[in-house]
């Protein structure tokens, strides 16, 4: 495949109304090696591919390297063709400021989000960063724009610019590709001398051996002890950026250097437990289907906590038990075998004292009980102790309608998936019909679905309602594909690739 290199605007259109498939970006300053290398061919795998060589003089600050930072357009040319990208564009500074340097309408990165790391020693640098790549997404209109995870900070603040800006466009991170000594690729790395590029292994050396106990202060003395400059050492939250310590699961802890002339950039994420999300909502807003399909694209267990409750309920009425009475409910509590089974394909076999239940829990005359079941204090404080069980070491995906309050309130991520009450009923409706139950008359459905909104979130136990922290998702019009990719979305500006990767295939 030749490649096709571009330099103005009317080139770049041209290139554009020729394309079949949706345009994937990489944006650039040039300089390109393997890790750029790897951002090309994994977009190519979506579709045709835009490569940009752009130095942004707006992101160096006035001591910093603009005038000698690498470029060699021959060189990157290669290796995007190489890598399968179908254009380099390499615009020039009147390109995309038409208007010079001084009449640009600059943005500002959001301050809470530049106010550690590399945002606090390079003052103004992301407000560079954001409104260069605002323009050029402004001309190059791709349908998803491909960042690096090496540089953390920059990737949530160009994550927060396309959400502000309101773009209907995906942001893929990419895992941070390293040399064999563990030293992340970089085009700053070819300033670096021979003495120079052996000690600045002792960077990533340092971030893996951090003492989990006291991790700055181990990183600091380690770096310090390779003679590198330290600039900082932090240990942040990866979505708000803000300095956080032990009792955040997933931390991001990162680390700026001098080595030499040159300036160097790393981090490692810090795991007490593997990844934790729950998804809450309403009855019939389809948590379980996307749940399930969710926890198999990232590779996480299922734990569907709705099922658990309706086990319980199929349980009270196979023994002839007032849904009302707790008494006798807590009687059978005590002599209750509950599993839950992943099948293959990403189904899920539901055991009660050994029997299958997977299909009678789905029934009507379970779903008109289980609210009256699930409100009492022993059914919810018996089941919430097996369910923090099972997510103490994380690593799963639960979902029911209190997980992200009640059960797992230090979730990872937090979701609201909701729907409208109509848009429910005819989900429902579908369910019943696809599974051989009487599907009554549309305002019926509706009707019970009201009511049990209205008895889930006015119980006295764990009531329904949204955490103050969580993501609220409204599928009204959207596919199960979309909703799933929506909750990827939002896990990825959390948990990146590098610290739990996508499952092959």
């Amino acid at each position: 495949m030749s490649l096709v290199v571009l330099s103005t605007q009317a080139e770049l259109e041209i290139f554009r109304t020729g394309l079949r498939g949706p345009l994937q970006f990489v944006p650039t300053m040039g300089g390109l090696h393997e890790g750029h290398g790897q951002l090309i061919r994994r977009a190519a795998q979506q579709g045709p591919v835009l490569v940009s060589v752009f130095v942004n003089p707006l992101q160096f600050g006035p001591t910093e390297d603009f005038d000698r930072y690498p470029r060699a357009l021959e060189a990157d040319r290669v290796l995007a063709q190489g890598s399968g990208a179908n254009a380099l564009w390499a615009p020039s500074v009147d390109t995309v400021y038409p208007g010079g340097l001084n009449s640009v309408v600059s943005r500002s990165a959001p301050a809470a989000l530049q106010s550690h790391l590399c945002g606090a020693s390079r003052p103004g640098h992301f407000d560079g960063v954001v409104t260069v790549v605002a323009r050029l997404l402004q001309l190059v209109k791709p349908s998803c724009l491909w960042l690096g995870e090496k540089d953390w900070q920059q990737l949530v603040i160009l994550r927060r610019l396309v959400a502000d800006l309101d773009l209907n466009l995906a942001v893929q991170g990419v895992p941070t590709l390293r040399e064999a000594d563990g030293l992340a690729l970089s085009s700053r790395n070819q300033y670096l001398s021979a003495a120079d590029r052996e000690r600045a292994a002792a960077l990533p050396a340092a971030l893996r051996r951090a003492d989990q106990n006291d991790p700055k202060d181990s990183v600091r003395r380690s770096l310090s002890d390779a003679g590198l400059e330290v600039e900082y050492v932090e240990r942040v939250d990866p979505l708000s950026l803000q300095p956080c310590g032990s009792e955040t699961a997933i931390s991001l802890l990162a680390a700026a250097v001098r080595c030499g002339t040159t300036r160097l950039i790393d981090h490692v994420f810090l795991m007490t437990r593997q990844p934790l999300v729950a998804i809450d909502g309403p009855a019939g807003a389809g948590k379980s289907t996307v749940t399930r399909a969710f926890a198999e694209r990232l590779g996480l267990v299922y734990l569907d906590t709705g099922a658990m409750y309706r086990s319980v309920t199929w349980l009270v009425q196979q023994n002839g038990v007032d849904p009302l009475d707790a008494t006798s409910i807590e009687a059978l509590l005590n002599a209750l075998d509950l599993q839950l089974r992943s099948l293959p394909g990403g189904g899920q076999q539901v055991l009660v004292n050994g029997q299958d239940v997977s299909d009678a829990i789905r029934s009507p005359e379970v779903t008109a009980s289980v609210s009256a079941v699930a409100a009492h204090r022993c059914v919810r404080q018996a089941l919430t102790a097996q369910q923090k069980a099972m997510g103490a070491k994380g690593g799963l995906v639960a979902e029911g309608r209190d997980i992200g309050t009640a059960v797992f309130p230090d979730a990872d991520l937090k979701v609201f998936l909701t729907a409208t009450v109509g848009e429910r009923a005819r989900r429902r409706a579908l369910d019943l019909e696809q599974r051989g139950f009487p599907v009554p008359e549309r305002s019926e459905l509706e009707a019970q679905i009201a009511e049990r909104d209205h008895l889930d979130s006015t119980r006295e136990e764990a009531p329904l309602v949204q955490a103050e922290d969580a993501v609220e998702l409204v599928t009204d019009g959207m596919s199960i594909a979309a909703v799933v990719d929506a909750l990827v979305t939002e896990f990825r500006s959390r948990v990146a690739e590098e610290a739990w990767p996508t499952p092959a295939g």
